[in-house]
Order: structure tokens, then C-alpha cells, then sequence
């Protein structure tokens, strides 16, 4: 059983994600939390697995409140709730470490997939939103490229390891660094395994955020999303 903490400043809304979760076998709604410092609260009293948090929260914003779960050390993973669009802080939302993001308006049963992922220790963004994003996002990382930052967890890397990470920080899914480098998606799922742990990332999402902190990709400049 999946145990997740609501964190929302809409009663109805968070009135909706609990109806959604008990109605499903595997998920339980142990608490719910209408401000930052709430969350924060009752998600170390509560220790539930996934926090389905909001970014807009009274007082200090989700950011914040992931930033601090996060600091803490707490076995909580932070999945966070947004509107792509106009939600600037999606991708501080990362940074401060949460292990992804779904769109507010998503299917039910995309969220409840979501957080059957990161309450296994995965991340939940699709490479096509994690593509989106970074290029949203890109300025924030700096644009001076001339070359990689020099940092002692590259070093542990093998050649073909940060090959690896460059296509992550991409944003590339296995199948597509598989048909890039003509490997198995079982290989290239054990150089991602290697890669997350040599470089300290606790999923995917914080190893594409490292790969543009060091460097090692920026975001590519397209032209105007269709929508």
C-alpha cells in the first residue's frame, strides 16, 4: 500500500485527490496539508511515501517546502503538481528536489502511475516534457559553454558512461540511447543505473538537472510550440 500525503490550498481539489486514491486498491491518503508549513509538518509526523504537492501553498510556496522535506533526509518523495504553462517555478521545483512534476490537469490514471513511480524510486516526467522544460528553463542554467565544468564525479565515469548522461541531460528515453549508441535497452539501462549511482543522482530528473549544471548539454533552441 502506497501512502500519500495531499499537500493543496484547495479543499476541493484535495477532497478530489483523496476520493481519486482510496478508490484505488494499492493507495492510501494518510493526511492532507493546505500550507507550506503544514506539509512540512505533518509529512514528518506522518512519513508517507509520496507527497503529492502543490506548488501555490500559503505562506512559503511547494518550492520551498520540497527544498526543506528534502533537506531533512526523509525517506518522502516529493511529486509535484503543476500548470506547465504558466507555472514558472516547475523547474525550481526539481532543483529543490523533487522527483518530478505532472500537469494538474492530468488523467487519473496518469497520476496514479506517477505515483506508483516515484514511490519505487523513479522519476515521472516524460523525455518529451523533460525536453520542454529545459528549454523553458535553459536561460536559468547559463548559456557560457566553454566546456565542461570540472567536477570529481565525471571523473568516475567512464567514456561511454557520460556519453550516457550527455543523452540524458537530453532528455533521450532508453530506447532512444539504445538506437543512438546500437546497444540493448537492458544495457542501457544498467549504464543508467551505473551512472545515477557514480554521480550521486537520486533519479533521472536530478541527473539531466546535472548534466546542464556541468555543462555537458544546454537546451536546444526550437521555434515556437504548437498547441
Amino acid at each position: 500500500m502506497i501512502s500519500v500525503l495531499v499537500a493543496g490550498s484547495q479543499p476541493l481539489q484535495r477532497f478530489g485527490f483523496r476520493m481519486l486514491l482510496e478508490s484505488t486498491p494499492d493507495t492510501e491518503v494518510v493526511g492532507e496539508a493546505e500550507t507550506s508549513a503544514e506539509a512540512v509538518r505533518r509529512t514528518a509526523e506522518l512519513r508517507p511515501d509520496v507527497v503529492l504537492m502543490g506548488i501555490r501553498l500559503p505562506g512559503a510556496d511547494g518550492i520551498e517546502a520540497t527544498r526543506r522535506l528534502v533537506a531533512t533526509g526523509g525517506r518522502s518523495r516529493i511529486l509535484v503538481l503543476t500548470t506547465f504553462d504558466v507555472d514558472r517555478y516547475a523547474f525550481a521545483a526539481l532543483r529543490a528536489g523533487a522527483s518530478g512534476f505532472l500537469l494538474e490537469d492530468t488523467r487519473p490514471e496518469e497520476l496514479l502511475a506517477g505515483i506508483r513511480a516515484v514511490a519505487a524510486g523513479d522519476a515521472v516526467i516524460a523525455p518529451a516534457l523533460t525536453r520542454r522544460l529545459l528549454d523553458a528553463f535553459g536561460d536559468r542554467l547559463g548559456d557560457d559553454l566553454c566546456g565542461p565544468v570540472r567536477d570529481p564525479r565525471l571523473d568516475s565515469l567512464t567514456g561511454r558512461e557520460r556519453e550516457i548522461l550527455v543523452a540524458i541531460g537530453h532528455g533521450l528515453t532508453n530506447g532512444e540511447i539504445a538506437h543512438r549508441f546500437t546497444l540493448s535497452e537492458s544495457t542501457v539501462k544498467s549504464h543508467v543505473g551505473r551512472v545515477l549511482a557514480k554521480i550521486g543522482a537520486r533519479d533521472r530528473i536530478q541527473a539531466v538537472i546535472l548534466a546542464y549544471d556541468l555543462k555537458l548539454t544546454r537546451p536546444v533552441q526550437r521555434g515556437p510550440v504548437m498547441r
